[in-house]
């Protein structure tokens, strides 16, 4: 009877270099530690830069001719305050109606109709063309060409007629002229929006049957708005220190209610900081805000989810610290 063949012996070669798991330390190099590169380059131009901000602050705290104490009495003043809230309140006014105006002109834009294509495009060259100190120049003297408004019917006769300079005043005239020029560049920001989004998920939700409102809600607008929050919030901030253009005539805004006071007491220099502290002040809280609404509509855009806040990062600093 023929016994059972015997299995193979099992190889005692030893392995190749290739079977060994790649991320495999030699057992020389296991122990040493890891030192970090030498930056000397990045510690002088950190040093330097840290140096001429301390220099610069040195100079704005002792310099005499600001006149600090000047600053800080004036900072709260009620014309001052007056001035900022009207300035607050045309700068929110201005973005919102020259946003939505420039999607119509976007939607418009990107419509299959070339009249109104032609329209659109003559609108935002026209005003993006123009000086925006010229256009409310133009606003402001708009009587000149139309000395009278009226509406009359075919047959019916005339049925009611202002005159221009009585309907226009300085703060609407403003309120116009800051909205369109704000409409001409927020048409292109949203309709660079718009394209950014990628044609193929828009052909997706086609084959699904989606209807266009819900495309245009949950798939077009969500990604749009990653491409239109930075451009958007920069104008935002022009926007705010644009207003100041509107002292030349006569508005009583933030500016002009701080040129006001100076030309009364000739402090110059410290109501101009009065003036930019303000400006400064506003501009950081709408930047901090553009910020977290960027982190909003930016979940899921990256596998790795979104970097620590700054407020996180102390927090988490403070804990590393505390557990010492």
């Amino acid at each position: 009877m023929a016994s059972p063949a015997a299995a193979p012996p099992a190889s005692t070669s030893p392995a190749s270099p290739a079977d060994k798991a790649p991320d495999a330390a030699p057992p020389a190099l296991a122990g040493l530690p890891i030192v970090p590169r030498r930056r000397p380059g990045r510690y002088l131009s950190g040093g330097l830069a840290l140096l001429a901000a301390a220099l610069l602050v040195r100079s704005l705290a002792g310099n005499a001719a600001f006149e600090w104490p000047v600053v800080g009495s004036y900072l709260t003043s009620p014309s001052i305050l007056r001035g900022l809230l009207l300035t607050l309140w045309l700068t929110g006014a201005v973005v919102a109606l020259g946003f939505a105006l420039g999607t119509a002109l976007a939607v418009a834009r990107l419509s299959g109709n070339p009249v109104l294509q032609g329209l659109s495009w003559g609108f935002v060259w026209i005003f993006r063309a123009t000086p925006l100190l010229v256009q409310l120049l133009l606003w402001f003297n708009i009587g000149l060409l139309y000395p009278t408004l009226s509406l009359s019917l075919p047959f019916g006769g005339e049925l009611f007629s202002v005159k221009t300079v009585n309907l226009l005043g300085p703060v609407l005239t403003a309120l116009i002229g800051l909205t369109l020029h704000e409409a001409a560049f927020a048409a292109e920001v949203v309709r660079s929006g718009v394209l950014s989004v990628d044609q193929g998920q828009l052909e997706a939700a086609a084959s699904l049957g989606l209807g266009r409102g819900r495309v245009l809600r949950r798939i077009v607008l969500p990604q749009a708005m990653r491409a239109i929050l930075p451009p958007a919030g920069n104008m935002l901030i022009g926007t705010l220190k644009g207003t100041s253009v509107i002292s030349v005539l006569a508005v009583h805004d933030l500016l002009f209610s701080a040129q006001m006071i100076y030309n009364q007491t000739y402090r110059v220099i410290p109501l101009l900081m009065v003036a930019t502290l303000w400006y400064v002040a506003v501009t950081s809280v709408l930047s901090v805000g553009q910020y977290y609404l960027e982190r909003h509509f930016a979940r899921g855009a990256t596998r790795g989810g979104l970097p620590p806040t700054p407020l996180q990062r102390a927090r988490a600093a403070f804990r590393r610290t505390a557990g010492r």
